[in-house]
């Protein structure tokens, strides 16, 4: 009899060091909202909407210890639309996020798959567009410098460093999977950040050669490792750069980001249409610079608030756009899970000439003037 009971004891004892050695945990995030905007296309629009400020999604995670410091680990993340229950990301099952790699205490982690590029991973946080306090809504004219997570890069190793007291660094490379085609549709990219008490600053580079091209007259795209699911531009070469901190004291942080994007060879705008048009030309080259001012205060542990300003000067077509947006949003905690929102976006453009370009708010549609102006209301459920 005592035999079974040591025996038993024994198993229970290995059977809980085997389940805290490897974990896998279900999370999303669902964002529902009624956006109302005043001008789409001439006229105004109250739409429901899915991840107005946070993309509607869920995943699995995993890691497994292998001993040592070194653990095996897993992200598999889904996009969806909460309205109408599709995939987003053009469909794609695990649209969002599909990696596994190996992660080292010591010295990081190296994973495989579809992946954010180091300018999402390190300067996106210095931004509030693609986070909670701003997100989609809150974007860089139609994205440009992908803050707001627009595209992955498929077929990605990325390396991405410890924490060495406060600092860390990373790369990522896109592979083209074209025989004899390595330089063609690949992307590289790499960055650092460094954490100082309540200062945080951080810099990052993106670049993706022969990625797609766009027939501005059919919108006909070619693929590339930048997915052409959600991908803002279709460019011979497109580069992105930029560098950003942010300071918090007290319940307060203020911040600022500066990023610039070129983009040559055959330039096509493909996530935002003109009157139905599935894709706009912009030339053989354009280039956009943005300044961001943020801010975001806790006014209690459940009510906070979050505003930023951001100038935009671009080149597209021989004209010279300036882009202003101003965003605000406030958001109250109903518990630890749950909150909702009320946000609003104003942007006013200059300076398009004949482009075609009207004001276009991330998300919303394309102004028929220079001003638009756009509010949602809505609710966010974690799990």
């Amino acid at each position: 009899m005592k035999k079974t009971l040591i025996v038993a004891a024994l198993t229970g004892v290995f059977a809980t060091a085997a389940q805290a050695q490897s974990s896998v945990t279900l999370y999303g995030l669902i964002d529902a909202g009624i956006t109302y905007t005043n001008n789409q296309n001439g006229h105004s629009n109250w739409k429901a909407t899915s991840g107005s400020v946070n993309g509607s999604r869920w995943g699995l995670r995993g890691a497994e210890d292998l001993g040592g410091g070194l653990k095996a680990i897993f992200t598999l993340e889904n996009g969806f639309n909460i309205m109408n229950g599709t995939n987003g990301q053009g469909g794609r099952e695990f649209g969002r996020q599909a990696f596994v790699g190996l992660s080292s205490n010591q010295f990081g982690a190296v994973t495989l798959g579809r992946q954010y590029d180091s300018v999402v991973d390190f300067l996106g946080p210095l931004a509030l567009t693609g986070t909670q306090y701003g997100g989609t809504q809150f974007a860089h004219p139609f994205d440009n410098d992908n803050l707001d997570n627009t595209f992955r890069v498929d077929n990605s190793v990325k390396y991405t460093s410890a924490n060495y007291a406060g600092l860390k660094f990373g790369a990522m490379y896109g592979f083209s999977n074209q025989s004899g085609g390595f330089a063609n549709n690949r992307a590289y990219s790499a960055g650092v950040s460094y954490n100082y008490g309540p200062l945080n600053v951080a810099g990052a580079y993106f670049q993706s050669n022969n990625a797609g091209s766009v027939n501005p007259l059919t919108g006909v795209q070619t693929a590339g490792a930048i997915t052409n699911d959600q991908t803002p531009f279709a460019s011979g070469r497109q580069r992105i750069f930029g560098g950003g901190l942010n300071y918090a004291f007290g319940p307060a942080t203020v911040g600022f980001v500066f990023t610039q994007t070129m983009l040559d060879s055959g330039v096509g705008l493909t996530n935002v249409g003109t009157q139905g048009q599935g894709a706009v030309g912009l030339g053989n080259s354009a280039r956009f610079q943005n300044y961001e001012v943020n801010g975001r205060y806790n006014l209690t542990p459940a009510l906070s608030l979050a505003a930023n300003y951001t100038f935009t000067d671009a080149r597209i077509l021989g004209q010279k756009p300036k882009f202003h947006q101003v965003d605000l949003q406030t958001a109250y905690a109903l518990s630890k899970r749950t909150d909702v929102y009320l946000q609003g976006e104003y942007q006013h453009v200059s300076g398009t000439g004949d482009s075609g370009l009207g004001a276009t708010i991330n998300g919303v549609g394309v102004s028929s003037t220079e001003n638009q102006v756009s509010a949602t209301v809505g609710v966010r459920h974690r799990f």
